[in-house]
């Protein structure tokens, strides 16, 4: 791992054996250039390893499940503000006006990652989302430098750099728009618990089974 950069070892090391959701933070970090991120992917090509064999791995049915429980609430909590004649902030008037749209995202997300599939992606063997699919890692590094923006000319170029080091299975290069949209979900998770955490001044907070 030499010839790692430290933006890769910071990401891939940073959270040790903790799971990625432990951290209620965006998900968020340094914003790359075009340049920066490819040679980021090739640095995550080098850094990551899979598991020898095909394993069902570390579930993201249920971190999806959660982040909806989440998001329900969180929508009712602005709902009902907005019921009362209270004023909300912008971030949680788009909450409102793009809850459909969050809730048709959840659903092709589920519908398009069956046990089976899932089972044949190839897990991680270490780092912070040991356990979980490959792509998903690699997909969370994406949206974290990039800070949520999506364009698709990055995105090819970012895999393409990543596949100059290491080669993506056809069901992972499947997956990529797939994981993209559950680490999506995950960041809108977190930034709505936290606009109505902000709403009720600490008082009232959106709580779920992992946080």
């Amino acid at each position: 791992m030499g010839g790692l950069t430290s933006a890769a070892r910071r990401f891939w090391h940073g959270f040790r054996h903790a799971p990625p959701w432990d951290d209620g933070a965006p998900v968020r970090a340094e914003l790359f250039s075009v340049e920066r991120l490819e040679q980021h992917a090739r640095s995550l090509a080098a850094a990551q390893t899979v598991t020898p064999r095909e394993e069902k791995g570390a579930s993201l049915a249920s971190r999806l499940s959660d982040n909806e429980v989440v998001l329900v609430a969180a929508y009712r909590d602005v709902a009902d503000a907005l019921a009362a004649g209270e004023a909300i902030t912008p971030a949680a008037a788009w909450l409102i006006d793009n809850f459909h749209v969050v809730e048709m995202q959840i659903r092709e997300v589920r519908a398009s990652l069956p046990v089976g599939y899932y089972r044949q992606l190839p897990k991680l063997a270490g780092g912070p989302f040991a356990g979980y699919p490959r792509v998903f890692g690699l997909a969370w590094a994406f949206v974290a430098h990039t800070d949520s923006l999506f364009d698709p000319e990055i995105l090819r170029r970012y895999l393409r750099a990543y596949q100059e080091v290491e080669a993506l299975t056809i069901g992972e290069l499947w997956a990529v728009a797939i994981t993209l949209r559950i680490v999506l979900i995950e960041n809108l998770r977190r930034i709505a618990k936290r606009v109505v955490d902000s709403r009720a001044g600490g008082g009232r907070r959106i709580s779920s089974p992992t946080g």
